[in-house]
């Protein structure tokens, strides 16, 4: 069967993956064994994807990224240069803990920035946006702007990546899409 997707020679690719149609992986990466890649995703160099890490479709994952056992990357994610990923809460180098792994989500359109730390167990809501250098704590709503250490919301995005400033009426306009989101009871929709 033929290999719809791209590896550079440097990446080492782990029998038992599932690679989507149109995928890139760059130079230095590892893929683990029983990872779901989905379509269309670029791996940058120097990533690791650790056994049964599961991606969308169209994932774009930036320089020396750490994706350990546990993570789900929804579709259209995108992850910041040096980011990571935690796996367990109180890691011992002595003690294993391979049976306490946490499952972290990331949601479809969330964008996570350059060294941000995701400690394990979270979720991070639709199109959220963590800012560069952002420590991860506990769940991050759909379209919210996280920032800090450890991370704080300070507004919210619209799915082109645009803060959204509200009216008199908690409603807001991107202004690249122009598409319109109401604030309700503190959380954002797209109004469609």
């Amino acid at each position: 069967m033929k290999k719809e997707y791209f590896a550079h020679e440097t990446a080492v690719i782990d029998d038992g993956c599932v690679i989507g149609k149109g995928t890139k992986i760059w130079h230095f990466t590892h893929i683990m064994t029983k990872c779901i890649i989905g379509e269309n995703c670029n791996i940058g160099q120097n990533v690791v994807v650790s056994s049964e890490v599961v991606l969308g479709n169209n994932v774009k994952i930036q320089n020396n990224v750490s994706l350990y056992t546990g993570v789900i990357c929804e579709d259209d994610v995108f992850l910041g240069p040096s980011m990571v990923f935690t796996n367990v809460i109180n890691p011992r180098s002595a003690i294993i803990r391979k049976d306490q792994y946490l499952k972290t989500l990331v949601k479809k359109g969330a964008s996570i920035g350059a060294n941000a730390t995701i400690i394990c167990g979270n979720e991070i809501g639709e199109y959220a946006f963590i800012g560069a250098g952002t420590v991860v704590t506990k769940n991050v709503p759909a379209y919210a702007l996280v920032v800090g250490n450890p991370a704080r919301q300070t507004g919210w995005m619209s799915e082109y990546g645009h803060k959204l400033i509200f009216d008199n009426y908690n409603i807001a306009v991107c202004p690249e899409s122009k598409e319109q989101y109401q604030l309700k009871e503190n959380k954002v929709t797209k109004i469609t």
